[in-house]
């Protein structure tokens, strides 16, 4: 699991493209799941997680942004 000093050490692409590899594994893990096939069960809750803090990042650095231009 990924702290999130190390989210917030990346960059905005970095973490855009990391958000997309996590929304396809947990596609395919919700596939797996519903199929009958998902051995790591604790996997579903820790990308949950993952996602959560690049979100959370993305949105504070949105923020940011938005706070500087007014």
């Amino acid at each position: 699991m990924t702290k999130a000093a190390d989210v917030r050490a990346k960059s905005a692409d970095q973490l855009k493209d990391q958000l997309v590899g996590l929304k396809k594994e947990q596609f395919n893990l919700r596939f797996q799941r519903a199929s009958g096939q998902l051995e790591n069960t604790a996997r579903v809750r820790a990308v949950r997680r993952e996602i959560a803090t690049i979100k959370t990042v993305l949105g504070e650095r949105a923020r940011q942004k938005t706070a500087k231009e007014n």
